[in-house]
């Protein structure tokens, strides 16, 4: 059979998962704190039809005569850059403006379990105060005065991170920059709940998505260090704000142009090398 045949369904499965790559992209295009994905490629080994010689006392060198064989996937990128901040005065959105994300997590005791980390931040509140994301997950930091710190080894547990509860019997409550939630009490003393976890790592391009806006650390990722917001190479937080999504749609719809005349070329390679194949066949006749 002819290589040109390989080679274009190689193309052909390439290029439908990048499509498949940009439309989780668009389809995700208003989805809070997300992250756009992008399709990397590679040449398949080539075949040698002959090497490279030397030159000699009286002839020169030859390059080598080599046929390429297809092409691979080669990596599935996740973007981390920053997604516009969106402006919305409600005081439990929250935006981080810098590296870092956020901790939720489940479990009542000290240290909490850590169930995830996201740059999505619309947060509520329970029934009882706790500061909980749109799935139930508490938003993990330190208590009172405390500041969260201490990295996470066992991708299950911190040293020293918790939920955050304001009393329901507040009369009012904020976020500042440095992550602390503070809160006018019944007798109207200002007092603090706790401050924000900012989990912070050595390659965010190493962590993977478990959906419903989480990422989970790897073994490529390294481990999450916990830090108040501003600190240790944190950002910063901005209340009142959402991260859009960092997906560029006409730089997407780009993209897919590109893919579909790149799937039909190869589509048309598979038809060429089966008309060869087809005159072959008639040699008989």
């Amino acid at each position: 059979m002819l290589r040109s045949m390989y080679s274009g369904i190689s193309g052909m499965k390439n290029f439908q998962t990048k499509l498949d790559v940009i439309g989780n992209n668009i389809s995700n295009v208003n989805t809070y704190g997300f992250k756009k994905g992008r399709t990397i490629f590679k040449d398949l080994v080539s075949q040698q039809i002959a090497g490279a010689s030397a030159p000699g006392a009286n002839i020169g060198g030859t390059n080598p005569k080599q046929i390429g064989l297809g092409s691979q996937l080669a990596a599935v990128d996740t973007i981390h850059t920053t997604g516009s901040l969106q402006t919305t005065a409600r005081p439990l959105d929250l935006a981080i403006s810098g590296d870092g994300l956020f901790v939720v997590g489940t479990g009542t005791g000290t240290p909490a379990t850590v169930e995830g980390y996201t740059r999505a931040g619309n947060f509520y509140l329970d029934q009882q105060g706790y500061m909980v994301n749109a799935d139930g997950y508490y938003v993990l930091g330190a208590t009172g005065t405390g500041t969260p710190s201490g990295t996470i080894t066992d991708t299950a547990n911190s040293t020293n991170v918790s939920r955050i509860q304001i009393p329901t019997n507040a009369k009012s409550f904020s976020i500042g920059a440095d992550g602390k939630v503070t809160f006018i009490n019944n007798t109207g003393t200002l007092q603090t709940a706790g401050t924000i976890a900012i989990a912070k790592f050595a390659n965010n391009d190493g962590l993977s998505k478990s959906g419903n806006n989480l990422f989970k650390n790897t073994t490529n990722s390294g481990n999450p260090v916990m830090n108040a917001p501003s600190t240790g190479g944190t950002g910063t937080i901005v209340a009142g704000t959402l991260e859009m999504s960092n997906v560029d749609l006409s730089e997407e719809f780009t993209e897919m142009i590109v893919a579909q005349r790149g799937f039909q070329a190869n589509t048309r390679i598979i038809t060429t090398s089966d008309e060869i194949l087809q005159e072959l066949v008639n040699l008989k006749r």
